[in-house]
């Protein structure tokens, strides 16, 4: 297994960067220290919009023309999944809370949403009221999450305070999960997104947000 290909490493708009999401033009960050999202221009690495999150935004993605973002709220971190939409902030309409009350990334496959279990391992499918379908076991602890060409890509470690983090591919069609560790990551990376040719990952403790090529097939 080889390590991932870094592209480009660079500071983040915020400290302590935990959640990424990339809409087709922008990267959406969510720091964990200041509990905003940040809009950045990957282009020239500019930030626009910034909102204020209703609790630590610890996961998002895209829904269409609008975010999807795991909050921990409350001081018992409650996690509950928030509509954001660009330009109008986030809505109270549309909340779901996460099976368990535990979550920590979100996925989007154009039809359910995926929310990840960090302890327990696992992937669940929501509909849009939140009850839970397909569950997808995976070897790991769970610390980044994206969906792509029908496969979860994911963000992994089997111990939190080392540097031994993966790129892991799970292909959970046809009812029997297959994961792969297909590179090493190198650092504690936190979230995964994909700009369709780079992933992005955040090195949080760096208070940096890293792009990386997509390993070979």
């Amino acid at each position: 297994m080889n390590d991932i290909e870094e592209l480009l490493r660079l500071p983040s708009p915020a400290p302590k960067p935990q959640s990424l999401a990339f809409d087709g033009s922008l990267l959406w960050m969510g720091s964990l220290e200041t509990h905003r999202l940040y809009c950045i221009d990957p282009r020239n690495w500019s930030s626009h919009e910034e909102a204020v999150a209703p609790g630590i935004p610890y996961g998002m993605t895209v829904v269409g023309d609008e975010l999807r973002v795991i909050c921990g709220e409350t001081q018992e971190d409650h996690r509950i999944i928030r509509r954001f939409v660009p330009g109008h902030g986030f809505k109270k309409s549309d909340a779901i809370a996460c099976p368990d009350d535990t979550g920590s990334q979100l996925g989007y496959d154009g039809d359910r949403l995926y929310v990840s279990q960090w302890y327990k391992r696992r992937i669940l499918s929501l509909d849009e009221h939140g009850h839970v379908g397909t569950i997808v076991d995976v070897p790991h602890d769970i610390c980044g999450q994206m969906i792509m060409d029908g496969c979860f890509y994911l963000v992994t470690t089997d111990d939190e305070n080392t540097n031994d983090y993966w790129l892991t591919r799970v292909d959970a069609r046809n009812g029997s999960p297959k994961s792969e560790d297909i590179a090493r990551i190198g650092f504690p990376a936190r979230a995964l997104a994909f700009d369709g040719s780079r992933f992005w990952t955040n090195h949080r403790a760096q208070d940096q947000i890293v792009a990386f090529a997509r390993p070979s097939p």
